[in-house]
């Protein structure tokens, strides 16, 4: 666990966060402003914890000194089959992040950096060797983020109806860090946040 000024970062408690994972998660559609039924979003509520429990997948709050949720993040196996697009193949040791939010009182004191490392840590401990993610465009704080942290502009790993949805991936383990410092050098004047 991680502790900014009394704010830690845990995995949720089964059954006992369902209501606030569910409120949290409601809080990043409605700040989302679109329509994600086309990821079976209701399937995913009613089937909480679902894929994002563990050993493979893992859901992981911020909460502050009196366990309020301050914000998630989400990780769960992504099995690549040859109907998703990119050019992918079938390949067990890749998981997605899903789900990354804070609430916007508590936005500006670092838990989303803290929450995509955790989520990060998560996976290489569960044995991933690559994390792959979706975002829009208008989310540039997000991508500046992602790309801080090493995830790179990917080609699509399925299909999304938002427009200019865009896709991104970070390979996983410490052989692979060097390499996504070097590329992050080179882009950094090259800012996909702007």
């Amino acid at each position: 666990m991680a502790r900014i000024n009394e704010t830690t970062i845990r995995p949720a408690d089964w059954p006992a966060d369902l209501n606030g994972v569910r409120a949290c998660f409601s809080a990043y559609i409605e700040w989302l402003g679109e329509d994600l039924t086309f990821q079976d979003y209701g399937g995913e509520w009613d089937g909480l914890p679902g894929k994002y429990a563990p050993p493979a997948g893992a859901l992981l709050l911020a909460v502050d000194g009196g366990d309020r949720i301050l914000g998630c993040v989400a990780v769960r196996p992504l099995e690549l089959g040859p109907d998703l697009i990119g050019g992918r193949r079938r390949d067990l040791g890749v998981c997605e992040m899903k789900r990354l939010f804070v609430y916007p009182e508590a936005r500006g004191r670092g838990l989303s950096r803290l929450l995509v490392r955790h989520a990060v840590r998560k996976a290489e401990e569960a044995g991933y060797h690559e994390m792959l993610l979706d975002t829009l465009p208008r989310m540039h704080v997000a991508i500046g983020l992602y790309a801080s942290e090493g995830f790179v502009t990917a080609e699509p790993y399925y299909h999304s109806p938002l427009p200019g949805t865009i896709y991104m991936a970070k390979r996983l383990g410490r052989e692979n860090k060097g390499l996504f410092h070097l590329v992050l050098s080179y882009t950094r004047g090259h800012d996909p946040a702007g």
